[in-house]
């Protein structure tokens, strides 16, 4: 399986991580000795079942090792830009029917065996889209004090994953709420809204499931969408604010 690493956009001088980034990407960012995004190729190339790699958003000539194919392009200016741009590089590669993972560059915490459970999950999915989630209790057992942001459904606390999937033949679609949801991707809410008042409604009154969140989204985006509860909090832990920087920093620091 091929993945797309999304990797672009500097911090700016508002941002909460500019002190640490100054006009360089966040996925450049230093944690125990290498960049965020090293980790993550680390991770997924310690798997058997990842081929290809494209990272989308990063110079060209960006220092980075992998040791199977690598392909780095340059910032198209917004996330779904970019993996649109990235898609390309691997639509000659695969039927249009394939998976593709996404992962964002900026989760430093996953392994090799998250990458392999993801990798599972994915193939045992019938639907177009894969995503994963992680539950409160998951994430502040493992992370403590990450404050992540949670969607609050009838049977669930969750906060989402960053690290999914979905066929290859949908990324190229340039469907105009495809854009609106990546742009408000760290608002579970204003993703709902976008989705209609009528699911806006139910979850703030806590009246959906997991399973009936991913409908929606399926039937509002004319796909098939599956989500999954990760037991992994890795998955979610992304770094947004230094205090998330220190946090993980400090996780792995004690891996080396």
């Amino acid at each position: 399986m091929d993945a797309i690493i999304t990797a672009g956009g500097s911090p700016e001088p508002d941002d909460l991580l500019f002190g640490e980034t100054g006009n360089s990407p966040k996925a450049l960012l230093e944690v125990a000795g290498k960049s965020m995004i090293q980790w993550v190729l680390d991770a997924l190339a310690g798997s058997e079942k990842v081929e290809r790699v494209v990272v989308a958003g990063l110079p060209e000539d960006t220092p980075l090792e992998f040791p199977r194919p690598l392909t780095i392009l340059p910032d198209k200016g917004s996330m779904l830009d970019n993996i649109q741009a990235a898609a390309r590089v691997l639509i000659p590669f695969h039927p249009p029917d394939d998976f593709v993972l996404a992962v964002s560059s900026d989760i430093p915490t996953i392994t090799t065996h998250h990458v392999d459970w993801v990798i599972e999950e994915v193939q045992r999915t019938p639907e177009e889209v894969f995503f994963g989630v992680i539950e409160r209790e998951t994430m502040e057992k493992r992370f403590p004090g990450s404050n992540r942001t949670y969607l609050k459904l009838k049977d669930k606390d969750l906060c989402g994953g960053d690290f999914n999937a979905l066929r290859i033949k949908l990324i190229s679609s340039d469907h105009l709420l495809w854009r609106k949801i990546v742009d408000a991707r760290k608002s579970p809410l204003k993703q709902a809204s976008l989705l209609g008042l009528d699911t806006l409604f139910l979850i703030l009154l806590r009246r959906l499931t997991l399973e009936q969140a991913a409908v929606k989204i399926g039937r509002k985006l004319s796909i098939s969408a599956r989500g999954v509860v990760s037991p992994f909090a890795e998955l979610g832990m992304d770094v947004d604010k230094p205090y998330q920087l220190e946090l993980v920093r400090t996780d792995l620091m004690g891996k080396v």
